[in-house]
């Protein structure tokens, strides 16, 4: 068993979450690591914080996971996204297993050691989560509100809008896995994001939360397979032709576009340069490991801006696309 450090954070406020396309009326349920690893960024270099010249603090985040408690003191489900992997399933089971997204650690553990976990339908499928503990399989529901942009100038009519939010139940809410060293600067953004929010439209409430460090422990197989816990933008086309060899069933993945509107006030109507990167739970080909690794890089997706008419100095706009792997059993 390898053990990982997490931070866990359970919100005191519904959370947005845009897509690319930035629409309110629907929100993910997901927060992705690039997101995540810029909210902390900006949030340290609002405060004076020497940002590295490579935008590298030294560790390397998962994207934001959903996790269940029911109190205070119950043992919290943590789940992570069910991976890629080719399997065939009987006609029966296949609805059911296209619907599971998340899988707790127990379970995550056996597939990623080769074991079929998806062999029959059982009670372990509840709604997208796939766990032999008693959880409440709403505890993160979505409801759409109603919500009114108002002219700043007085002379436009009100327009009617409809944000999608996420509402956590209970002591659930969301974590993500901290590989590297550095570490002590966590806790140095997440005491102020918690009062400042993550996700969109943080003015008017959204994504506040309380923090916690804890652990979980991952049983690591040896295989010359891997899946991403995190975004991933490879480092050069050789590294990605060595990862997906065209010859080789095994490999799934998927990818997103990412980029985004600049949030530095002054410059918050531009958008960044936008970059597509591999979707969490893919599988590659990689070297033989029997522990995890970081793979990728981060990039500068600063737009080409007259700064000197802005009065603004120019300044990167860091993707990390850094994402930890670990192997996993085909």
């Amino acid at each position: 068993m390898v053990t990982f450090k997490v931070y866990k954070l359970r919100f005191t406020s519904p959370l947005h979450l845009g897509d690319e396309r930035a629409d309110y009326d629907k929100t993910l349920s997901i927060y992705h690591s690039d997101s995540m690893y810029a909210a902390i960024t900006a949030v340290l270099a609002n405060i004076g914080y020497d940002i590295p010249e490579t935008g590298d603090f030294g560790f390397t985040i998962s994207s934001l996971f959903p996790y269940y408690q029911k109190s205070k003191d119950d043992e919290p489900v943590y789940f992570l996204p069910k991976i890629k992997k080719q399997d065939n399933f009987s006609p029966e089971i296949r609805k059911k297993v296209k619907n599971i997204k998340w899988l707790d650690i127990d379970s995550f553990n056996k597939y990623i050691n080769g074991e079929q976990i998806f062999g029959k339908v059982s009670e372990d499928f509840k709604g997208e989560y796939l766990t032999s503990r008693d959880i409440d399989k709403e505890f993160i529901k979505k409801s759409v509100n109603p919500r009114v942009t108002v002219s700043r100038t007085g002379q436009e009519d009100a327009r009617p809008f409809y944000m999608d939010r996420l509402y956590f139940k209970y002591q659930s809410g969301m974590y993500f896995i901290v590989e590297g060293e550095n570490t002590e600067v966590m806790g140095k953004a997440l005491d102020i994001l918690k009062d400042e929010g993550i996700g969109t439209d943080r003015t008017v409430g959204n994504g506040f939360f309380e923090w916690e460090k804890s652990e979980i422990q991952l049983d690591l197989p040896e295989s010359e397979y891997a899946t991403n816990l995190s975004l991933f933008l490879p480092k050069s086309k050789e590294e990605l032709k060595k990862m997906i060899p065209e010859a080789d069933k095994n490999i799934a993945y998927s990818f997103q576009k990412r980029g985004g509107w600049i949030t530095e006030q002054g410059l918050n109507t531009f958008r960044k340069n936008s970059i597509y990167m591999f979707d969490e739970g893919s599988v590659f080909k990689t070297d033989d490991i029997d522990n995890y690794q970081v793979k990728g890089r981060i990039v500068d997706l600063k737009p080409n801006l007259d700064y000197e008419h802005l009065n603004k100095k120019a300044h990167p706009v860091w993707r990390n696309g850094k994402a930890i792997f670990i192997p996993v059993k085909i």
